[in-house]
């Protein structure tokens, strides 16, 4: 039983973990052995922990490290400058499809493309929060089940048809 325990405390953990998120916890979770169906939720729970934190301080603390000094405080307010840019154009072109965008950019299970990374958009961006919550989930929702299918083999089956 505790074997089986720390089996799902490392999905829950890795899937918190930026960048590695959800798309890592859930092969590794598949390749320990764990069912498919718990191995999901608790990824998805794992991934969703952080998102209420990041949306509510993570555009407070760019800014506070905007103040440093030195080429570290340079560092940061390039970030912080290239993400409001970046987040201009492209509520320019979604217009009110913005959360529909921040859905479809966490739902592609792709480096850099998941619910921190959402979730730091839709603070540039000063989006809603139950909003961004809610389009955030169902993007690392359809993350995790592209990769369980992956993880399956189901897309490596299928490919003796392409």
């Amino acid at each position: 039983m505790i074997a089986l325990l720390k089996k799902y405390f490392w999905v829950l953990f890795v899937s918190m973990a930026p960048i590695v998120e959800l798309r890592g916890a859930v092969p590794i979770g598949v390749g320990m052995g764990l069912p498919l169906v718990p191995t999901y939720l608790v990824a998805v729970l794992g991934n969703m922990l952080p998102v209420p934190i990041i949306l509510l301080f993570a555009k407070r603390v760019l800014l506070w490290c905007t103040t440093w000094p030195g080429a570290l405080g340079r560092f940061f307010t390039k970030i912080y400058e290239k993400g409001v840019k970046a987040g201009d154009k492209m509520q320019e072109k979604a217009g009110r499809g913005i959360y529909w965008a921040l859905y479809l950019f966490v739902a592609i299970p792709l480096p850099g493309t998941g619910a921190w990374t959402g979730c730091l958009a839709a603070t540039l961006l000063d989006l809603k929060f139950w909003p961004s919550v809610a389009a955030v989930l169902g993007g690392v929702m359809t993350a995790g089940l592209i990769m369980l299918l992956g993880s399956m083999g189901l897309f490596g089956a299928l490919s003796f048809l392409f």
